[in-house]
């Protein structure tokens, strides 16, 4: 929808990416985005062509590229109607509500716009994630600029209308050459301290059933901390969808990429949830690395049967404060 702020430089995986399973479903929308353009090789099997996309999903990327016309046309009134009342916008510059979010279109104008990488993913019958990449042109400080992005929405219906409830954008990064073949099923440790064995299994904390979705959210990463690669894998949903800078990536991407990262150092705070329905909610954050690196992630979680799944994941790295409008 759009992005209003340039991005830090280093990339810090969230749920580790060790390399996609699928192609970048996702571009994000930064206004002033300083990045160069840079474009991912990698194949998404799964994603769905036009041609063969269901009623559902034809909608859903029917209503994301209508919200990007609204854009362009600057009619705030369409826009602003398209979205939830409790929308929120992720990005790199912190967390906007709808009124902020309609207003910042104001001085935002993406021109040459083309969208790529669709992927839809059903919450339920009402509610709907939708991955992407985008390739667009930004005025920065009177400079035309190249960003590419990778976002992701989340489309709600609420009575007889689909509205956005949730948008994030993330700025796109090359991929990283993997470390194991995509047939290894698990990426070379990074670090000493971390094995691809799963030696801390035993000293990890039970995994208690909770219906709170931040207390799901901490406890995933209690088990990416214990490096309990299976109570990680039993938390997500076998069709769930992670979106990072250098990649989106299914299930088993995300599985993968974890192995090769050291948890034990990261923090979480400044969690915020957003209800979706009965049976799923969104839950943002904060994560910091140490020193100044922070990211901003998001985590859908879902109820199937008596057990709350995490179905999407994004982040996305903190940058500087908007820089005013070049007069």
């Amino acid at each position: 929808m759009k992005r209003l702020v340039a991005l830090a430089a280093l990339l810090l995986p969230l749920w580790g990416c060790a390399q996609p399973a699928e192609a970048p479903a996702n571009v994000s929308t930064n206004a002033n985005a300083t990045t160069t353009t840079t474009t991912s090789t990698t194949t998404n099997a799964n994603t769905a062509p036009a041609s063969t996309m269901t009623a559902t999903e034809t909608a859903i990327t029917d209503h994301e590229k209508q919200i990007w016309d609204t854009i362009k046309r600057k009619d705030l009134d369409a826009f602003g109607q398209m979205l939830a009342d409790d929308f929120i916008l992720v990005s790199n510059d912190g967390i906007h509500d709808k009124k902020g979010t309609v207003a910042s279109i104001k001085t935002f104008t993406p021109t040459d716009i083309t969208f790529s990488n669709w992927k839809v993913v059903p919450i339920d019958v009402d509610a709907a994630v939708v991955t992407y990449e985008i390739n667009m042109t930004v005025d920065v400080n009177g400079k035309p600029t190249p960003v590419h992005e990778r976002d992701g929405s989340v489309w709600v219906k609420r009575g007889d209308k689909w509205v956005g409830i949730y948008h994030q954008d993330t700025n796109a990064q090359a991929q990283p050459a993997p470390a194991s073949s995509p047939a290894s099923g698990a990426a070379k440790p990074a670090n000493a301290n971390t094995t691809t064995a799963n030696a801390n299994t035993a000293a990890t904390p039970a995994s208690a059933e909770t219906a709170d979705p931040i207390a799901k959210e901490k406890q995933i990463w209690e088990e990416l901390k214990h490096q309990n690669w299976d109570a990680f894998a039993s938390d997500l949903a076998e069709n769930s969808v992670e979106v990072e800078p250098d990649g989106t990536y299914d299930k088993s991407g995300s599985v993968a990429g974890v192995r090769s990262v050291d948890f034990s150092k990261y923090t979480l705070s400044d969690f915020k949830q957003v209800k979706i329905d009965d049976d799923a909610t969104l839950v943002t954050y904060l994560v910091h690395a140490g020193g100044n690196h922070t990211e901003r992630h998001s985590t859908v979680w879902t109820k199937k049967g008596d057990k709350w799944l995490a179905l999407y994941h994004q982040g996305t790295p903190q940058g500087p404060p908007t820089p005013p409008p070049a007069k």
